[in-house]
């Protein structure tokens, strides 16, 4: 340390635990971090060697912050987002508000947490309500906008409104049965009135013939085929009844009639977040 400008002539010690937590607290401003250390030397008492060691303890009387006690990389970690998804699962905004502060006044990254309420908005919200997406994304970008600690209350916001939206996995169900699709079947090919004839021979063998134009019908929709035949009339997405989309659901019995749950499609459920 610097003798002339610094605390060099105080001969401290600084231990691991009591740096982390300064670096933790002083949100990356390096003037709150240096009179916070200034406060803590020189209310430190020297040893018998004439070194001023400062524990935890003191940084925190120092600082007038308790160090939470929260492993950003141990079990804890995964815990806590743990019970932050499935609180804002269960339309609990305080306890949503509760975990979010948690990991938060603890040092987590923001922007892990704002990449698992986008993940959330779309997998427990989905089309139910699809401003939410809008509103984690907005809340991302806030925090890389204005930083924190100011950036909290842009998660704060988007929690309590994805606590607060209602709930559907719909599209998480229906894109699962897609990916096991692809899995269980070959590449099927694109049925020849869906591809686009960009060359005379193309047309010639038939790409684009008989392909209905949505736009040249009444309410610009027509019923056609645009799946390959061999998944022809399946149905892997079914809106619920939740918000949005009960309306979604109705414009689609509308266009296609009463679509119903295949049987050999089997709802999955997370276990793990």
């Amino acid at each position: 340390m610097d003798e002339l400008k610094g605390l060099g002539s105080l001969n401290v010690e600084l231990d691991e635990d009591a740096m982390i937590h300064l670096i933790m607290m002083s949100n990356r401003d390096a003037r709150v971090a240096l009179n916070t250390l200034e406060i803590a030397a020189q209310t430190t008492l020297p040893d018998a060697d004439g070194k001023r060691r400062i524990s935890l303890s003191t940084i925190e009387d120092a600082i007038q912050h308790k160090a939470p006690r929260y492993d950003k990389a141990g079990e804890q970690h995964y815990d806590i987002i743990s019970a932050l998804h499935k609180s804002m699962r269960g339309s609990d905004p305080d306890a949503s508000l509760y975990w979010l502060g948690r990991m938060l006044e603890a040092g987590e990254d923001p922007l892990y947490i704002a990449r698992r309420l986008v993940r959330f908005a779309s997998e427990d919200i989905g089309m139910a309500d699809p401003q939410a997406l809008v509103v984690a994304m907005a809340a991302q970008q806030a925090v890389h906008f204005i930083g924190m600690p100011e950036g909290n209350l842009a998660l704060a916001e988007a929690v309590v409104y994805l606590a607060t939206a209602p709930k559907s996995n719909s599209l998480y169900q229906a894109y699962s049965q897609v990916q096991e699709e692809i899995k269980q079947s070959p590449d099927e090919p694109v049925p020849l009135h869906l591809r686009n004839p960009v060359t005379s021979l193309m047309k010639k063998i038939g790409y684009g013939k008989g392909y209905k134009y949505p736009h040249d019908y009444p309410g610009h929709f027509v019923q056609q085929q645009h799946l390959p035949d061999s998944v022809k009339g399946k149905h892997y997405y079914t809106p619920s009844e939740q918000g949005y989309e009960k309306e979604v659901a109705q414009r689609l019995k509308e266009w296609w009639g009463e679509i119903s749950q295949p049987k050999e499609a089997k709802r999955k459920r997370r276990k793990k977040d």
